[in-house]
């Protein structure tokens, strides 16, 4: 594994922006897969050009999962209180979920005709609702918020396992990791074929499930810090990702339906470990001095405005659709499918600018003091050094 290693001293980029443009991908996926819907008449409109591949973006959440293990491991301060930790997450989640909240409530209860159920929709407002298997709807609230629910339990681990992780040498964190993408991939097997089609699918969005990818990024961001480097253009991973979803989608039909089976069973550690070295991939080469398309301005702030896309989004799409009706289902709805993600993208400045951006200041501002005085504004260097064994292996270059 030599062959993997550089001198853990290689400067590193300070600013992430190729990863921050990639947000916006991930979310614009999202966005895509919504739009287009599951077949039938789901959905917006149906390109047949995009679809049934769009469906991909039902996994974009994946790479959010594996970049928040990533980024947060990258920022790890070992010296920062936990309570400081706590109290800035939610002063970054909170504030324009719970303003994006009434726009789902109107999309999918109100303007749907649906019942609110209480219990549940009160479940989605403090972002616990995959931890109950009969919320109604299966996904309350606003729909996607789900998705925050698997994060909030990642975050209330983070500062308990973070210290652990950083003491592990590297190669068992990778046989951690490896060992729970496969327990994952196991789990949808079982679940599979011993539950209900209901309950498999609550189990699968169940937070518990997910902490491998996050798992995945943490244990790259701390490879990464410590010398290790995997010479890897981004196009390698690209055309993986975009060879995996062509086969999951069109070509399945030759196979036999236990291949099939492994295969959507296979489809988030799948996506996990691509996501991953597709962030790889880039990091590295901004680390090196390479600026690309993802260093463009434009997608960089369409990546700092990702959350509050991701959060609307789906409201939007769904309104449009009970206003609109649906669009034929030809390639002249990517037109429609381009101008929605225009709009939706000029409301997402304005709750980036005047909610997202300004709440967070603020409420890291007002962080308690006495939390700060525990560990420092700071919280002490970034990362400790490596392990001294691994520290000294002669490095290779890139």
């Amino acid at each position: 594994m030599k062959g993997l290693r550089a001198d853990p001293t290689a400067p590193l980029p300070k600013r992430l922006d190729s990863l921050t443009s990639l947000r916006f991908f991930a979310a614009f996926a999202v966005f895509a897969h919504h739009f287009t819907g599951l077949g039938g008449k789901t959905g917006f409109g149906r390109s047949e050009t995009i679809f049934p591949f769009s469906g991909i973006g039902a996994h974009g959440v994946t790479f959010f999962f594996v970049l928040s293990g990533f980024l947060m491991m990258w920022v790890f301060k070992p010296r920062e209180s936990p309570l400081v930790f706590y109290w800035r997450r939610v002063g970054r989640i909170w504030p324009v979920h719970l303003v994006a909240l009434p726009l789902g409530i109107y999309a999918f209860y109100i303007a749907a005709k649906v019942d609110i159920d209480w219990p549940g929709l009160i479940s989605s407002v403090f972002l616990v609702q995959t931890w109950f298997p009969d919320v109604t709807p299966t996904l309350p609230g606003n729909p996607v918020t789900w998705t925050l629910s698997v994060e909030l339990l990642f975050y209330a681990l983070f500062p308990l396992v973070a210290p652990f992780a950083n003491r592990m040498r590297t190669r068992w964190l990778m046989v951690a990791t490896a060992v729970g993408l496969f327990g994952m991939y196991l789990v949808n097997w079982v679940a599979d074929a011993n539950l209900e089609p209901a309950m498999a699918r609550w189990v699968m969005r169940h937070p518990l499930v997910y902490l491998p990818e996050f798992l995945l990024g943490m244990t790259m961001a701390l490879a990464l810090r410590r010398g290790w480097r995997l010479p890897l253009h981004p196009v390698v991973p690209l055309a993986g990702l975009f060879g995996w979803t062509y086969l999951y989608y069109q070509e399945r039909w030759p196979f036999s339906d236990v291949v099939e089976h492994q295969m959507e069973f296979a489809m988030r550690p799948v996506v996990g470990i691509l996501s991953a070295l597709i962030i790889l991939a880039f990091l590295q080469r901004e680390a090196r001095g390479h600026r690309g398309v993802l260093n463009n301005r434009l997608l960089v702030s369409l990546g700092l405005w990702s959350y509050s896309f991701y959060l609307v989004h789906h409201a939007i799409s769904r309104l449009a659709t009970y206003e609109f009706g649906r669009m034929p289902d030809n390639d002249s709805v990517l037109f429609t499918l381009i101008g929605m993600a225009v709009v939706i993208n000029v409301i997402c400045w304005v709750l980036f600018t005047y909610v997202e951006e300004p709440a967070e200041k603020w409420w890291r501002k007002h962080t308690p003091k006495r939390w700060l005085d525990r560990g420092g504004e700071t919280g002490g260097s970034v990362l400790p050094p490596a392990p001294r064994r691994e520290a000294e292996t002669a490095p290779a270059s890139v």
